[in-house]
């Protein structure tokens, strides 16, 4: 089996608790060749950890290694785009995490790059390579008619559970200069995508691409593009946020806040007359924590629930080990920067819902 060469761009929480321990799992198939960061202890202390020799600080330089295969993009999201084209540029496919970006000028730009170069680039929406999601995918075709479905993301704050589950590693070496640079990147990306905005619409926004791009992402797997934005409403800053789907014949609802409780209730479930199909999702950040496909159904007299398990093995393994099949047998992904695109317009959609609907709730 070929090993994917992969240099390595953010080394913070998501690197540290998932992708680096998977892609040592999976050393059939890949090798860390390269990492990159912006805080030098960080750098140092993963690079040791990792025996990796090719240190970077700067995440452009990383994709001009010549040997690199494929670059993984883990970075803040302000900076991906241009993460993204560098190493697209250079020839190598890409796995980046979501969002991939923060306006439509940068999806445009990324797809660009990628065609005149002729690679690959997925985005990692990791439940959606979930076996349950896929399997409940196949549940929903043969649903018939839909009634309803209910699209959750209620948590706590990651640090919640990071602090009781894993050990990461942060530094207080970065420059203030780049801190700033972060601030004003957000601040001119978020204004090119959405115009001049109130800050709890911006708030918003950054959560609709953060948490709720893998809601969105998997609704329109499930359903398809909404039709419409009938209503949306938001509050405590653009942290909570409600919307209603218009789609044929039916309404879809996105639920979704960030609160202080130590849960995580992340699920997806679409109602039919006489049968409903969830996808329910726990923590990424506990690896191996099950998804599970629950199923209801009336037949006759009898009412029945059936919860399956596809398996113990973590949505983001098999999304690496697509990743893999993507890069080294020419597969397409299903997560491609259009299917992104999508979700950047649903967005969009959204925030002109809760403008129509004069701005947050009174707290």
């Amino acid at each position: 089996m070929k090993r994917v060469r992969v240099g390595i761009i953010g080394l913070g929480e998501v690197a540290q608790i998932v992708h680096l321990p998977i892609l040592e799992a999976l050393s059939d198939r890949f090798e860390i060749a390269a990492v990159c960061d912006i805080s030098p202890g960080l750098l140092q202390l993963i690079g040791d950890r990792y025996a990796v020799d090719a240190h970077y600080d700067d995440p452009i330089a990383l994709t001009r290694q010549p040997d690199l295969d494929a670059v993984f993009v883990l970075n803040s999201d302000e900076y991906h785009a241009d993460c993204v084209i560098a190493a697209a540029g250079q020839g190598k496919h890409v796995l980046v995490e979501k969002p991939m970006c923060l306006s439509p000028a940068e999806a445009d730009a990324i797809i660009r790059a990628r065609d005149e170069a002729g690679v690959r680039v997925m985005v990692a929406y990791m439940r959606r390579f979930a076996p349950a999601f896929v399997q409940a995918v196949a549940e929903v075709r043969g649903l018939g008619k839909i009634n309803y479905a209910r699209v959750r993301d209620i948590i706590g704050p990651n640090r919640l559970i990071i602090e009781q589950s894993s050990v990461v590693h942060r530094f207080d070496d970065v420059s203030p200069a780049a801190t700033r640079d972060r601030a004003e990147r957000a601040e001119r990306l978020v204004r090119e995508a959405i115009g001049e905005a109130a800050p709890d619409v911006i708030g918003a926004y950054r959560f609709l691409l953060g948490l709720n791009s893998h809601d969105i992402s998997a609704m329109r797997e499930l359903l398809g593009f909404p039709r419409r934005v009938l209503a949306a409403a938001h509050w405590n800053a653009g942290r909570f946020i409600t919307a209603i789907f218009a789609y044929d014949g039916y309404c879809a609802v996105l639920e979704s806040g960030v609160d202080e409780q130590r849960r995580f209730d992340a699920h997806i479930e679409v109602y039919g007359a006489t049968k409903s199909v969830r996808v329910q999702y726990d923590s990424p950040y506990i690896r191996h924590l099950p998804t599970t496909l629950v199923v209801h159904e009336t037949v006759g007299d009898a009412y029945a629930e059936r919860v399956t398990r596809p398996t113990y093995k973590d949505p983001y393994t098999h999304e690496l080990e697509y990743f893999h099949d993507v890069v080294t047998k020419g597969v397409s992904p299903k997560t491609t920067p259009e299917d992104f695109q999508d979700d950047l317009r649903i967005a969009g959609m959204i925030i002109a819902a809760l403008r129509a609907n004069s701005g947050a709730l009174a707290s």
